[in-house]
């Protein structure tokens, strides 16, 4: 006798199976989060065990963020053609083996070069996301998938700076700073074990790769990031400001070379037609100053308590707390009910409410003395984190409002990119802009850095009020309060 399934059993079963699967892919996108802030609490410990220049401690954030940055367009590009569910998996297991090698990495230089082979998985597992939920999901379940996103990210912001101070002040096995790459392992294991459960997908029309634009933007950005680094340890030369001046030559090639590839009807890698007006160009610009001011600076924070004061990691990551904190519970209220009632108006409540912040914590600093811990610091972080969770979510619906269909997933991908580009930019410039006015073994000068980066963070915070403003189309103040 055979008995058969219930159609009741088979539905509640697939529907199991769609949320693991959900699951997989969160873990996923969290991953990568969790790696830029547990790394940046690790970084100088990182120095501190394997030695080579401080540059290099900028390094292992940027190593990470900047290939990340340069391939999600291509990334997502590869998901269209290949297979969104195939793409993932070979970022995943590309992110697991380059996070094993950080692990085992003998030397600062071994570290930075699998830190980009790093970013390139991520690159590959980021632009995926979306569309294996839209393809698993229907109806009403899309919008709940998708807003599943934001409070894993808020809770992986939350998280990252705890666990890496947890696992490198634990020093379990002896392990130190190499058991923040480790934790990436069995995560991405599971992640692994999970995606047979993913719908394949890709895109309907196969769309093309731009090789050649991604090249010249890769090489134009690399030549000006480098020196900007470099500029740090007192290494700037003739010969590094004659690699800015060729990156700027190359990207101003890549933009000629994007516009020609449009006119040709062929895919460039920047959809042209998304600078045809004035607000998405102030969406990128905005985005830029906004993720260099706080990547960079949450660097500096770190560096000025390990490396000026002294303190050690566990101190470093705790003090960070309350900004992730802000930032999740700001994040989630400002998606949840605030941003459908005030729009892109919240964007500049958000950047006022962090300028205090900024502001508070320069006066903190400013009390401090060089050998005490600033108690206050942590307080004015937390209000630096709601400003930043208050931002955040307007920010991407405003810069996302005028995209017309055609153009989202190209604009999306465009914004993440541009992120990743400006965390980039800040840890190159806020903090050799703190290695160039701190010296080693003077913690007054380490003090007087951290300010320096603090007044130069406020004023680009304020710069981002009039660029912001740029993104709104005429009418859209009235749209949104209708």
């Amino acid at each position: 006798m055979t008995t058969t399934t219930p159609v009741g059993a088979e539905a509640t079963t697939e529907y199991r199976w769609r949320w693991l699967a959900l699951a997989a892919l969160l873990t996923g996108e969290a991953m990568n989060l969790l790696d830029s802030t547990i790394v940046q609490v690790a970084a100088p410990v990182m120095h501190a065990r394997l030695g080579g220049s401080a540059a290099d401690v900028q390094w292992f954030s940027s190593a990470y963020t900047l290939p990340f940055a340069l391939l999600l367009v291509t990334g997502g590009r590869l998901g269209d053609i290949a297979g969104r569910r195939r793409i993932f998996r070979v970022g995943v297991a590309v992110f697991m083996t380059a996070s094993l090698g950080c692990a085992l990495a003998p030397s600062a230089g071994v570290l930075i070069g699998l830190r980009a082979v790093q970013g390139c998985g991520a690159a590959l597992i980021i632009p995926q996301t979306i569309g294996l939920i839209k393809t698993m999901f229907k109806g009403p379940e899309v919008a709940k998938a998708l807003g599943s996103i934001g409070p894993v990210m808020g809770l992986a912001a939350v998280s990252g700076p705890i666990l890496g101070a947890v696992l490198t002040h634990a020093n379990l096995f002896g392990t130190s700073w190499r058991a923040v790459f480790l934790v990436n392992v069995p995560l991405s294991l599971l992640v692994l074990a999970v995606s047979p459960t993913l719908m394949e997908n890709r895109a309907p029309r196969r769309p093309e790769i731009d090789p050649v634009g991604t090249l010249l933007a890769m090489a134009g950005v690399g030549l000006i990031v480098y020196p900007l680094i470099t500029v740090g340890t007192g290494a700037l030369s003739a010969g590094a400001w004659a690699a800015v001046a060729v990156g700027l030559v190359l990207l101003a090639v890549f933009a000629l070379h994007q516009r020609r590839a449009a006119a040709a009807g062929r895919h460039p890698l920047v959809e042209v037609s998304l600078l045809r007006d004035r607000t998405f160009p102030a969406a990128l610009l905005t985005s830029t100053l906004f993720f260099a001011t706080t990547t960079g600076l949450t660097l500096v924070i770190v560096l000025e308590l390990q490396m000026g004061l002294g303190e050690g990691v566990l101190t470093a990551g705790l003090t960070l707390v309350p900004w992730s904190v802000g930032l999740g519970v700001a994040s989630w209220i400002a998606g949840a009910r605030l941003v459908g009632r005030y729009g892109h108006r919240l964007t500049t409540v958000g950047l006022v409410i962090m300028l205090v912040g900024l502001l508070a914590a320069l006066a903190v600093y400013h009390q401090a003395s060089t050998t005490g811990y600033p108690r206050a610091l942590p307080v004015a972080l937390g209000v630096v984190g709601i400003g930043v969770g208050l931002f955040s979510p307007a920010f991407f619906t405003t810069g996302l409002h005028g995209v017309r269909p055609q153009e989202i997933g190209s604009a999306a991908g465009l914004l993440n990119a541009v992120q990743q580009l400006g965390a980039t930019l800040g840890v190159a410039v806020l903090g050799s802009v703190y290695f160039l006015s701190a010296e080693a073994g003077h913690p007054e000068t380490a003090l007087h850095a951290v300010q320096v980066v603090f007044v130069l963070a406020a004023a680009l915070t304020a710069l981002c009020l009039p660029t912001s403003a740029l993104m709104v189309r005429s009418g859209q103040h009235a749209e949104e309060a209708a």
